[in-house]
């Protein structure tokens, strides 16, 4: 038997003037693929490596053309064009992708390029979902604190930004690392922070710890002297305008200016940190 929405090694049980009908030896259930596609010289009984779907008639046709995906892989695929039920990908094949709007997450726009699993439909048609979380892997090659790339797909303001990590594994940057605004599709760089005991990566935007502080320090340093050299925080600033102000938690701000105050760049007070003046125009 053939599967849909694979590659295949399967045999020509016969040739006729639309193409070759491909099988096995042990199943009658054929498959057609076209005249067009069959390579030079090959004959009844010959193996032929082909990719299954489905034509634009809903009919199982072989093609030994090699789509980008297989169903159960994730993908990055264009938006092609919209009908009235959802999208069409390139994914290609000459029938375009179909993804449903029910499978679609945020706003689609056509041309746009969205990562996408291929799954079969309960109507056994190939099409394409936004929602790839379970076809994700959690069984990464990476360890602790190597810095990868992925994309964002899915936020929640409570829990936190979910990440496909190369766009294969399950990574998620927990909310209290959270610093700035992360859109589905973004494209990102960050650090393993940890790995979960289920395979999970919990995931950071930020360096190791004395990396970390050396780069707190100059974003405070920078914004500083842009604003004359004082700004109204401390240790005792609510964390949720620090990270308003500056773009990094609480934590790593006292980490920050500890290290300024050390290296005596900074005055601390009640009303804030001041830069000193003679590293004001350094």
């Amino acid at each position: 038997m053939y599967y849909l929405g694979k590659k295949q090694n399967l045999k020509i049980k016969r040739l006729t003037k639309f193409g070759a009908y491909l099988g096995t030896e042990d199943d009658d259930n054929d498959v057609l693929l076209p005249i067009a596609q069959i390579p030079e010289n090959l004959k009844v009984g010959d193996s032929v490596e082909v990719f299954v779907y489905k034509d634009s008639q809903d009919r199982p046709i072989a093609t030994t053309n090699n789509p980008k995906a297989e169903v159960g892989q994730i993908v990055k695929l264009k938006v092609v064009s919209e009908s009235k039920i959802g999208y069409f990908l390139d994914w290609g094949l000459e029938k375009d992708l179909f993804m449903p709007f029910s499978e679609t997450l945020d706003k689609v726009e056509v041309h746009n390029e969205y990562l996408v699993a291929v799954y079969i439909d309960k109507s056994q048609r190939i099409a394409a979902t936004m929602r790839i979380k379970d076809y994700l892997s959690t069984d990464s090659p990476f360890k602790e604190n190597d810095k990868v790339k992925g994309t964002v797909y899915g936020v929640n303001k409570d829990i936190g930004v979910f990440v496909a990590v190369e766009n294969k594994y399950d990574g998620m940057i927990n909310k209290k690392n959270v610093f700035g605004i992360y859109e589905i599709g973004d494209e990102i760089e960050v650090r393993i922070n940890k790995i979960l005991d289920d395979g999970k990566l919990d995931l950071t935007p930020r360096n190791m710890s004395h990396i970390q502080i050396e780069e707190d320090s100059q974003v405070i340093l920078k914004k500083l002297k842009a604003n004359k050299g004082f700004l109204p925080l401390n240790d005792k600033s609510d964390p949720e305008i620090i990270r308003k102000a500056l773009g990094m938690s609480k934590s790593g701000f006292k980490k920050a200016i500890g290290n300024l105050y050390k290296k005596g760049i900074i005055d601390l007070s009640d009303n804030g940190i001041k830069i000193k003046n003679n590293t004001l125009n350094k």
